[in-house]
């Protein structure tokens, strides 16, 4: 089967945007944290996280199209602070339903069952239920002309995890919380970690890594 850019411009909308998203593949789901500067709390699952850099540590995710009221965007270019937060793969239907359009007086934790949690100095909601806990600062926003969307990229300033996740060499074994992920904007999945290898070299063999 052939799919050329013509068929795709035919295909229905919802169709193609599905099939498009979907076959990005399977991704890291996690919950954003935010506040308003009224003290409004607000919660929403993406699945776009991209990697920056380790040093000095820099995450991004992107954002849709600022058309409409989007309570996460104005939350974190209002207050410069925002959570990533992963959630077992058990919670899929409460981290799912936070992809509701609620009123922007309703807190998302509230409606879809999970519980704020705040640190000292620090105005954004994490989830406590969240076996990993990511504290962000807004470093640069960058507008794609393209298609509209907002790329999003902050510095990390905090980490939280249990200790059992940490290798010794830094490796973070997200596979043993079970941690969720997703495809597309409706389907749910956990993690099995196969193998981590050592270090590619031309015309030299990879070895399995021992775990650590």
């Amino acid at each position: 089967m052939i799919i050329d850019k013509e068929t795709m411009e035919n295909y229905e909308g919802r169709f193609r945007a599905t099939m498009i998203n979907s076959l990005a593949g399977i991704k890291q789901a996690f919950l954003i944290g935010t506040r308003s500067k009224d003290g409004l709390s607000n919660l929403a699952i993406f699945n776009s996280l991209i990697h920056i850099g380790a040093d000095p540590p820099l995450w991004g995710f992107i954002c849709r199209p600022d058309t409409v009221r989007r309570d996460t965007l104005n939350n974190i270019l209002e207050t410069n602070n925002y959570t990533i937060n992963y959630v077992a793969a058990t919670c899929f239907e409460k981290a799912h339903q936070t992809s509701a359009k609620y009123e922007q007086e309703v807190s998302e934790f509230k409606a879809c069952g999970f519980t704020e949690k705040y640190l000292t100095n620090f105005d954004a909601p994490f989830v406590a239920e969240a076996h990993v806990k990511v504290a962000m600062k807004l470093e640069q926003k960058i507008d794609i002309a393209i298609n509209g969307t907002i790329l999003i990229i902050g510095s990390i300033q905090q980490i939280e995890l249990d200790e059992t996740l940490l290798s010794a060499d830094g490796f973070v074994a997200l596979e043993k919380a079970k941690t969720l992920a997703c495809a597309g904007l409706d389907a749910y999945y956990e993690t099995t970690l196969i193998e981590r290898l050592s270090f590619a070299r031309p015309f030299q063999a990879t070895t399995k890594l021992p775990e650590k």
